[in-house]
């Protein structure tokens, strides 16, 4: 079991920064891979960006691309996800995920979520 608690969201205006942070607890993350969605107002969740647990590779959706940064630091057991370039259309709930597998951008293949943090951009 795996219990992830997210932080580090909150109000900015377009074109700025936020860095948002992930700890998990009940198991090392080296044993995950780790990952970031998100859910705006009346929309699905949709993929963000994951950091893969075997080769570390990374990826993201395009939408975020050049813009957003994930990294893990495994002996903190923490995820982050470093935001930058913020637009009004990334206003939405992050949430921190955690999967025992690749870290397939379908969420619904991950195992572990974590309750999320609300980034709102001003335009």
């Amino acid at each position: 079991q795996v219990q992830l608690v997210e932080s580090g969201g909150g109000l900015v205006q377009a074109g700025g920064s936020l860095r948002l942070s992930c700890v998990t607890s009940g198991r090392n993350i080296s044993d995950y891979s780790m990952g970031w969605f998100r859910q705006a107002p009346g929309k699905d969740r949709e993929f963000v960006a994951v950091a893969r647990r075997r080769d570390g590779t990374t990826i993201y959706a395009d939408s975020v691309k050049g813009r957003f940064t994930i990294s893990r630091d495994n002996a903190k057991n923490t995820v982050y996800l470093q935001m930058t370039g913020l637009k009004p259309e990334d206003t939405a709930i992050y949430y921190c995920a955690a999967d025992y597998g690749i870290g397939r951008t379908t969420g619904a293949l991950w195992n572990y979520w974590g309750q999320g943090t609300q980034v709102t951009v001003s335009s």
